[in-house]
């Protein structure tokens, strides 16, 4: 079971993407406090995530763009397209 903790521990650290990109699977663990660790790691690093989503800006919507005279033109020549004839 220290083995699996060591090896965990040295793929965290390797910085290898598929073990970063996959989240530690806690509930596998048998002992009792490596699993309760393994929980506030995991919740802390929520809570990191968290936070920096809060703290970058939200997306602002686009503002109304009124139709300009080339969109005007666009859809009078596509008026006269038939459609499902």
């Amino acid at each position: 079971m220290k083995l699996a903790a060591w090896i965990s521990i040295a793929l965290a650290i390797s910085g290898l993407p598929s073990a970063q990109a996959a989240p530690e699977q806690c509930r596998f663990i048998e002992t009792r406090s490596e699993r309760e660790g393994c929980y506030q790691r995991q919740e802390t690093a929520r809570a990191a995530r968290q936070k920096a989503l809060e703290t970058q800006p939200a997306a602002q919507p686009k503002p109304y763009e009124p139709i300009t005279e080339e969109d005007a033109q666009l859809a009078k020549a596509i008026r006269g397209i038939c459609r499902g004839c």
